[in-house]
């Protein structure tokens, strides 16, 4: 069940059409970056859908501007509202609604190229009925790998899906390897090296942590990310998540995979091969460079990302993860060796437990005490290789951790 990457044909590319793209999640901020490239090459690229969860006026002025075949919303009572001006307006954009209007428009003919933006478990379904159509996915979110690797995976190879890493790490390291590889295997590769940036409390007094706001820990150093996102990178669950989804795209055993602590955001991510040699892909820490690679791989275009100037660079820094300070790192490499649901596992009390600490009502060093307590409890050897099984893994993981969340509200970490 291993993804052969290769250049597959774009729809329209024998009549020099465009091809389409489809933006899962295009109020994000990696589905704005999106659009932005894909606006700078009209000649490549046409928006034909756009899918938003809530947000009707953001989702409503892109569909303005770019008139595109579809838009879909997850909340049916803003579907409602923006169909209802879509309508007013005479657009002849169709609306859809639910989960069932996202799978619908990532599996639409007129999109070849489908960005998999939405955060977290929300994205699952949306992003496998697009591998399952064999499109071109770009994976921008992490979690179907996480929770449903095997699944993803498999489902790919069969339909003849090309899945492509819009994560910097994973797109850095897929420059690194040899063209046309699926993953480590006759690549001569010893280690791959995920750089974290280690957030923003990576010099902070652990002591201090028990009174971080959620303000102070979306505040990254060095990238704009949305707030669920920006607590994994506070907490560095996003580079333990971040490995499991090595492990699946590159094929590569969780002991393959290692995390440097990298501050300054310049080397995104290394390959180490036996001979001694390590390549690593560098740049300015804006995600249009690895979308436009993505969208035009195994060509480059311009993505509006200025060069970098090595001249102009400070020292680059490297240090090994401090998993006392930051137990979620420590807690998913665990459920990366585990296997079997403990991805899924992990990511819904994550979930669950980050909700709770953005609604203040959690306390950040608890996000890692209800993860790691509900992995303690969970039933790991689940049905991993179904979609049913991995959604019953996920529901009941997510009751378990609501109920340690309970607890830890009124008592605090153990």
């Amino acid at each position: 069940g291993r993804v052969r990457f290769r250049a597959a044909a774009m729809n329209g590319a024998a009549d020099n059409q465009p091809a389409g793209v489809a933006v899962l999640g295009s109020t994000g901020s990696i589905g704005l970056s999106t659009l932005d490239v894909v606006a700078r090459h009209p000649a490549r690229f046409r928006v034909v859908a756009l899918s938003a969860h809530r947000q009707v006026d953001a989702l409503w002025a892109q569909v303005w501007r770019l008139e595109p075949v579809y838009a879909a919303m997850a909340d049916a009572d803003a579907a409602a509202v923006l169909e209802a001006r879509v309508r007013e307006h005479g657009l002849a954009t169709r609306v859809l609604a639910g989960a069932e209007g996202l799978e619908s428009i990532a599996r639409a003919p007129e999109a070849a190229i489908v960005m998999a933006a939405i955060v977290g478990s929300a994205g699952l379904t949306s992003t496998l009925a697009a591998v399952e159509s064999g499109k071109r996915v770009l994976l921008a979110n992490k979690e179907p790998l996480v929770m449903a690797g095997g699944l993803v995976m498999r489902t790919a190879a069969a339909a003849g899906a090309t899945l492509l890493p819009i994560d910097s790490e994973h797109n850095a390291v897929f420059q690194c390897l040899p063209p046309q590889r699926a993953g480590l295997a006759g690549a001569g590769v010893e280690r791959i090296l995920l750089t974290a940036s280690g957030g923003p409390f990576l010099r902070r007094g652990p002591e201090t942590l028990a009174g971080v706001t959620p303000d102070e820990a979306c505040a990254h150093p060095n990238w704009e990310m949305g707030r669920k996102i920006s607590v994994d990178s506070a907490t560095m669950m996003n580079k333990g998540l971040e490995v499991i989804e090595a492990c699946w795209l590159f094929d590569a055993a969780p002991a393959k995979v290692d995390v440097v602590v990298h501050p300054q955001s310049v080397v995104h991510s290394l390959v180490r091969f036996v001979d001694g040699s390590v390549l690593a892909e560098m740049g300015h820490a804006d995600m249009r460079t690895p979308i436009a690679h993505a969208l035009a791989w195994p060509e480059r275009v311009e993505a509006g990302v200025a060069p970098l100037e090595l001249t102009e660079l400070a020292g680059l820094e490297f240090e090994p993860p401090d998993t006392g300070r930051f137990p979620a790192l420590r807690i998913a490499l665990d459920a990366a060796r585990a296997g079997g649901v403990a991805g899924t596992v992990l990511n819904a009390a994550n979930e669950v437990a980050v909700a709770r600490f953005l609604e203040r009502r959690l306390s950040f060093p608890a996000i890692a005490g209800v993860i790691e307590a509900t992995l303690s409890e969970a039933a790991t050897d689940g049905d991993a290789d179904s979609l049913q099984g991995v959604l019953a893994a996920d529901r009941a993981a997510r009751e378990r951790a609501a109920v340690h969340a309970e607890r830890m509200m009124e008592t605090g970490p153990r």
